[in-house]
């Protein structure tokens, strides 16, 4: 089969690799008929090298048909169309019972202290084979996978898979109470989201930043009160408070992670390690990593006294410098973590309807073959284009 393979820092690659087969009764094989680009995709792309093989399959986000089913799958039939999750959970464990997919118990990688495998994302999350490819593994058949109806296009159910449980855990971790105020940093696929949903969901007002014109214009005309980055700059809290009588919004969502614009020296720091050999690079990730923290620094200004912050954004480091005099000054709450996919989806299914309140038919602005994906991430990473949200078509 064909499937989008990272070669090194920079460098992804469309190559020929074996077709995935049944390794356990309750496995299931999809030919892939959609599949996103991840805003986190990007750090494998510049950031997580060192947790990387050449030839590992990158992508979280894919949806498809059913071609071959384990002998034990008795949910499923070859021919049903299904989403599968990001998070690779068995349904069943302890932590998986209390809706904490992204910590199943069962595929937690503990050699790595860390939670449940992810599909595509690095050996710290188990190195499991993604779902940029034409077909791809599944475990847990009669569990994990999400099946949807055949008839609407698959715009309208893809995004199960992360950007939707993705921005919704981010919206309710947020606590955004009735009529309040939220304030979404970065506007890229799930900030974007986010902020269509805390607007769904009843929030007052929902302040968007972000330094990409296109993206600006697009959460504007979603109903998002929308600054540029570049314009307001080390002002920005204080423009937020003028907003809201002075205070900061009640809750701000981080939507941007490890690589905010910002902080030359971590920037710096980032591209160091990634040149560096795999084993150097992991230690020093995980005993001096240090991120990029100026979008979490951002939110600690920004929200109000006694507000909460949700971060979406995915984090590396491991020796992250916290304002922790300010964050308990100002009585903070804080909620992350990746999103729990099968947690949501009773949630968020209703709202996948013809009447399409979150705009899922028409959120994808590229939608390119497989064998364009090393373009799509450059493209992606340099923010040209007007390039938001790609799906790639096997």
């Amino acid at each position: 089969m064909r499937a989008l393979t990272w070669q090194g820092k920079r460098d992804v690659r469309v190559e020929t690799v074996p077709d995935p087969r049944i390794e356990d009764p309750t496995d299931i094989i999809v030919r892939i008929t959609s599949t996103g680009i991840c805003g986190s995709d990007l750090h494998l792309y510049e950031v997580l090298g060192p947790y990387l093989d050449p030839g590992d399959i990158l992508g979280h986000e894919p949806m498809g048909i059913v071609e071959e089913i384990g002998p034990e799958v008795t949910s499923l039939v070859p021919g049903d169309r299904v989403v599968i999750p990001f998070n690779n959970s068995c349904g069943h464990c302890f932590m998986c019972d209390r809706g904490l997919q992204s910590q199943c118990e069962t595929t937690q990688v503990r050699a790595r202290g860390m939670g449940a495998a992810l599909f595509g994302y690095t050996k710290l999350y188990g190195q499991v084979p993604g779902g940029q490819a034409e077909l791809l593994r599944v475990p847990f058949g009669n569990s994990l996978p999400i099946k949807v109806p055949h008839g609407p296009a698959d715009d309208r159910f893809v995004y199960l898979s992360d950007v939707l449980p993705t921005a919704w855990q981010a919206v309710e971790y947020a606590s955004v109470p009735p009529g309040g105020t939220v304030t979404v940093l970065g506007l890229g696929p799930i900030g974007a989201m986010a902020a269509r949903i805390a607007l769904h969901r009843g929030a007052g007002m929902v302040v968007g930043v972000d330094l990409v014109p296109e993206r600006l214009a697009r959460s504007e005309a979603d109903g998002v009160k929308c600054l540029d980055l570049r314009r307001h700059g080390r002002e920005l809290g204080d423009v937020i408070r003028d907003l809201t009588e002075g205070r900061g919004t009640d809750a701000v969502i981080d939507a941007v992670g490890m690589e905010a614009h910002g902080a030359p020296v971590a920037k710096a720091a980032h591209w160091a390690v990634g040149l560096l050999p795999d084993a150097v690079g992991e230690r020093l990730m995980e005993t001096m990593g240090v991120d990029r923290l100026a979008a979490f620094r951002a939110a600690v200004d920004i929200v109000r006294r006694g507000g909460t912050v949700s971060v979406s954004g995915v984090y590396g480091g491991a020796a992250d410098p916290l304002p922790m005099l300010t964050m308990f000054d100002k009585q903070l709450q804080f909620r992350m973590g990746q999103a729990n996919v099968k947690h949501w989806v009773d949630d968020i299914l209703p709202l996948l309807s013809d009447e399409d309140p979150l705009g899922v038919d028409t959120f994808a602005t590229h939608r390119l073959p497989l064998e364009a994906g090393p373009e799509a991430y450059r493209t992606f990473q340099d923010k040209r284009d007007g390039m938001i949200k790609t799906l790639l078509v096997p």
